[in-house]
């Protein structure tokens, strides 16, 4: 085990941890009231299901290692809409009027660095594809 797989592993978990929370927070407030506020901002309401969805399934899957890449790059996507659409007028640190962008580019930031380099310590997609290459070799 090196330092650099278990650096990894820390992002990989407190990203999927940070998505988890957020994505089960817009289902306990009320799904609703987001697609509402999503369609206050000019988005379709039902992206509210869709990115509340990728947030708490996909924070899962990071933290339990399966489809990480695919994951990553989802969130990131998220994060590069929520930057552009609502928190870039803020600045970097907000404007007094609500938070900056700085959050949401730090967690972009690690889904993309998960989605270049993958995150194989204490992950399901090692065991799935472990097997399909021992599968694959012996044959």
């Amino acid at each position: 085990m090196n330092k650099y797989e278990v650096g990894t592993l820390l992002l990989r978990v407190f990203l999927g941890f940070t998505f988890f929370m957020h994505g089960l927070a817009k289902f306990q407030v009320g799904i609703e009231n987001i697609a509402g506020w999503f369609t206050s901002i000019g988005l379709p309401s039902f992206l509210a299901y869709v990115v509340s969805f990728i947030e708490l399934a996909g924070g899962i899957a990071l933290i339990l290692g399966l489809g990480t890449r695919i994951v990553s790059a989802l969130l990131a996507l998220i994060m590069i809409g929520a930057t552009f659409k609502v928190k870039l007028a803020a600045g970097f640190l907000g404007n007094g009027q609500g938070a900056g962008y700085e959050l949401d580019l730090a967690l972009l930031v690690m889904a993309i660095f998960i989605l270049i380099n993958g995150s194989k310590l204490y992950a399901l997609d090692q065991i799935f594809f472990k097997s399909q290459n021992q599968n694959s070799k012996a044959a």
